[in-house]
């Protein structure tokens, strides 16, 4: 893990409850893990810092895998993984937007 962040169990619990009423911003189909998806991935985590991402069934690879891939790619941290779904987790160190509990 590249210089990833490592969540408590509290403030996993925070960020999944900010992450239930969120819609996934970011789709990895067929391509699976792409440039563009890292791309993509890595600016919404700079502009919101928590995003939902969603695996569609056409991926190569199975909704874990492509949420560690695209974690460790972005240096952010995974909140969860349900279903195809996922939530990811990076501080913006400039402007923090979320107030994470100790």
């Amino acid at each position: 893990m590249n210089g990833s962040v490592e969540l408590t169990g509290k403030q996993k619990r925070f960020l999944r409850a900010m992450g239930v009423t969120m819609n996934p911003i970011l789709i990895v189909g067929k391509e699976g893990v792409t440039e563009g998806v890292i791309a993509q991935a890595d600016g919404a985590l700079r502009a919101r810092e928590l995003i939902k991402g969603r695996v569609l069934k056409t991926a190569p690879d199975d909704p874990e895998a492509v949420a560690a891939e695209v974690a460790e790619r972005t240096g952010a941290a995974l909140v969860q993984v349900v279903g195809r779904n996922f939530l990811l987790f990076r501080r913006n160190p400039e402007e923090p937007r979320i107030e994470l509990p100790d």
